[in-house]
């Protein structure tokens, strides 16, 4: 038997509906703060994430699933999708019209990692891009986008973490502290932040080795040699949540792990999913629209770990229950009957009800003792009598009273019941 590659999973009904029902508060909540949706191909080539992301990143350097197509090209399956849209914002020319634009998107991301709760090799992301404004109320905007979201689904154990990662201007200053500090610790670092202490060395503030988290604690803070501008943006920004109400703690460890960020980062963790606590991430990427071949042109936004945050949902039965339960069953006995059945079927779901028809050919009494199990608010029952005096009967499931009408009132009485009870 051929099964699911390790790293992926099925969703199956009734879970996959209530991933439904996150996708459609997350869509409703987007709608809301003016977002609209992008969808962008599964994979693009690789240049684009090595030039967006960073070649030293672990995502680029490990985490690929990267081919060779019968054109010879080397493609990759995107490990994640701010780099894709930027490339469509460049490649559609949506730049021209000097406006904010405003994406979020939903999709399956990939990167070859150990499978682990709520971390999956083939994954899913919510995501904000907000790009051409420079302003920090867009950077508050989307931590309360986020927040917003999460606190609607009913998850409220968050902790909402800040910080600064600098700009072009100010970061060499500390870049060049940051390796003087590691430099005297450098026996101590593991293998993976040896390789990183020259080439990207923010990197190793994010490791998580008990031993690198230990000389992290005592390492320099960004904050403290943020340029003047860059001082000034994350002052705002924090001003900003402070005047909506969001509570935040600085961060000055806080990194995120791909190149492209600049001034602010924030992440927000679910504390009692343990060491994969982080749900949502994000960042300014100032530079990264210049990085792929476009002009100058400030950007922002987050992602949201999908299988993380249905993991929390979960653990605090968050989650809505979800039954097969429709609006109508159809119950017949013959085949004339149950031709007449698929038609009212038909005419019932045009007329916007959920109906389930009887596809294995029960028996009646067997048919509505299955109905019976299911929650369905009412059954159509036709048997011979009603096929000759050209009526049905209508039982009502939950007040157990029945009534019989002519076929061709039954949609009428139908919505007049939905009516009735709202």
């Amino acid at each position: 038997m051929i099964k699911a590659l390790r790293g992926t999973q099925d969703i199956l009904p009734p879970e996959s509906e209530q991933w439904r029902y996150v996708e459609e508060m997350i869509r409703k909540l987007c709608a809301q703060y003016g977002f609209q949706e992008i969808r962008t191909p599964h994979f693009e080539k690789t240049e684009l994430f090595q030039r967006g992301i960073g070649e030293t990143t672990d995502v680029v350097s490990k985490e690929m699933y990267t081919f060779t197509d019968r054109g010879d090209r080397s493609l990759t399956l995107r490990p994640e999708n701010t780099a894709a849209a930027v490339r469509a914002y460049l490649e559609h020319k949506v730049y021209a019209d000097q406006n904010v634009t405003k994406w979020y998107y939903i999709g399956s991301m990939f990167r070859y990692d150990r499978p682990q709760a709520g971390r999956y090799r083939e994954f899913h992301q919510f995501g904000v891009e907000v790009l051409a404004t420079p302003s920090p109320q867009a950077d508050g905007e989307i931590i309360a986008l986020a927040v917003q979201l999460f606190q609607t689904l009913g998850l409220h154990d968050l902790n909402v973490f800040v910080n600064s990662v600098g700009c072009p201007k100010c970061r060499p200053v500390y870049r060049e502290k940051l390796i003087a500090y590691y430099e005297a610790h450098q026996d101590e670092l593991c293998e993976d932040c040896k390789t990183r202490l020259y080439k990207n060395p923010l990197r190793l503030l994010d490791c998580k080795e008990e031993a690198c988290q230990k000389l992290a604690q005592d390492a320099p803070e960004i904050t403290d040699y943020l340029c003047e501008e860059c001082a000034d943006h994350f002052a705002a920004t924090q001003k900003l949540l402070t005047a909506a109400g969001i509570p935040f703690t600085l961060n000055p460890r806080l990194v995120r792990g791909l190149d492209y960020y600049t001034k602010t980062a924030f992440e927000i963790q679910y504390a009692p999913l343990g060491a994969q606590s982080a749900i949502c991430g994000g960042g300014r990427y100032d530079g990264l629209v210049e990085e792929i071949g476009g002009p100058h042109t400030p950007g922002i936004g987050f992602a949201v770990g999908l299988e993380r945050l249905m993991l929390a949902l979960s653990m605090q039965d968050l989650l809505p229950e979800v039954t097969a339960a429709g609006d109508v069953a159809i119950a017949t006995h013959g085949e004339a009957a149950s031709e007449l059945g698929f038609a009212i079927a038909q005419e019932l779901r045009a007329a916007n009800f959920t109906v389930d028809t009887d596809l294995l050919g029960r028996s009646l009494k067997s048919r509505l003792k299955q109905v019976g199990k299911t929650g369905t608010k009412y059954v159509i029952i036709i048997g011979e009598t009603e096929l000759a005096d050209g009526t049905v009967i209508i039982r009502d499931l939950a007040a157990r009273e029945q009534t019989t009408l002519a076929r061709s009132e039954v949609v009428g009485y139908l919505q007049n019941e939905r009516e009735r009870r709202g």
